[in-house]
């Protein structure tokens, strides 16, 4: 029996608008490919940590309203250094996962070029209300963080 391809997917940094939708649809677009996913907890924390769950379409079901991650996010000192990376490296191996995804800010993308540098099979999909990843428009999050500064100002003119 052939194992299939094993993708795994975080959010990492500081939460945006939008997260949620960007995994529910890494997750259906993963199954409608006929591929795993493993959700990993805590960011690249929990990357070292071994924090992983199946993801399956029940998974994300009702997701998009909700705030925030469901995979939560957190920094992580410990991947910033290579020993950390290689924790990381190490985990991913032994869940069998043949790719990562990582969901997030400038920080994030920085560890994901970290790993691609070590051989991993990277996506980064920006996500950071700052804007300020090199080599996009616009990342998730950042329209709705301008939309609502916009209100709240409108509101203010108003009073």
């Amino acid at each position: 029996m052939v194992n299939k391809f094993t993708v795994g997917v975080l959010t990492s940094g500081g939460d945006a608008p939008g997260m949620n939708a960007a995994i529910r649809a890494v997750v259906r677009t993963a199954l409608t490919n006929n591929l795993q996913v493993i959700g990993i907890q805590n960011g690249y924390e929990g990357l070292i940590n071994g924090e992983f769950h199946p993801m399956d379409a029940r998974s994300v079901g009702g997701i998009l309203q909700r705030g925030g991650t469901i995979l939560l996010t957190s920094r992580s000192k410990r991947f910033q250094e290579p020993a950390g990376q290689r924790d990381a490296i190490r985990k991913m191996n032994e869940a069998g996962m043949d790719a990562l995804i990582v969901i997030g800010g400038e920080g994030s993308m920085n560890g994901a070029y970290a790993l691609s540098q070590k051989g991993v099979k990277v996506i980064g999909i920006p996500g950071s209300i700052d804007n300020d990843i090199w080599g996009t428009n616009i990342a998730i999050g950042t329209d709705t963080a301008m939309n609502t500064i916009m209100e709240a100002v409108d509101k203010l003119r108003d009073t």
